[in-house]
């Protein structure tokens, strides 16, 4: 296998492979294009951001700062909205339904480390898929955290942690998340 092969398997990978270090020095140099542009540019901004993502729906909004690992690794549905500051760690599969909104300071981590010391004092990485369904609001300066799947009409309210998996329609907040409410 190679190593992108690992990275999406969710097994240990080596992210100073060329392959990978190439595909993420291209994303950098995208996203600081991005940041750069002004908002009055709408068209540059519009096929700028539909190069960094791996695919989008035709109306999506994203402020910028943004700031990926791969971009690829990432997909958006339709009527997607993204507020300044979102960080996207997307080194395995991040996957963002229809109609969903994310507010200010949100990161979406697929990418983790080894717990055992000597593994990560080895250079190696890994990272579990990240979904969120349709219709979700993401509040600000949320934390979504590897292998998290949240259901259709999920809401996360600002600052939380969210550590394990929700089903749909529901409300969950704090640090661990839980459900707040039902929908």
């Amino acid at each position: 296998m190679t190593e992108r092969e690992k990275m999406l398997a969710g097994m240990l990978y080596s992210p100073a492979d060329p392959e990978l270090r190439a595909m993420h020095l291209r994303v950098k140099k995208l996203c600081q294009k991005y940041n750069k542009l002004s908002p009055a540019s709408h068209k540059k901004r519009d096929k700028l951001i539909k190069k960094i993502f791996g695919k989008t729906g035709e109306n999506i909004v994203v402020q910028g700062p943004i700031y990926f690992d791969y971009g690829v690794n990432t997909t958006v549905g339709e009527n997607f909205f993204a507020n300044y500051d979102c960080i996207i760690l997307d080194v395995n599969k991040v996957t963002i339904g229809d109609n969903c909104m994310i507010a200010p300071n949100v990161c979406i981590f697929s990418a983790t480390h080894p717990v055992r010391a000597e593994e990560r004092y080895n250079g190696v990485e890994l990272g579990l898929p990240v979904t969120i369904g349709d219709n979700c609001w993401i509040g600000g300066g949320a934390i979504i955290n590897p292998g998290v799947t949240l259901g259709n009409n999920v809401v996360v309210a600002s600052g939380s942690v969210v550590t394990k998996s929700f089903g749909d329609n529901v409300v969950i907040g704090g640090n661990p998340a839980r459900i707040l409410k039902e929908l």
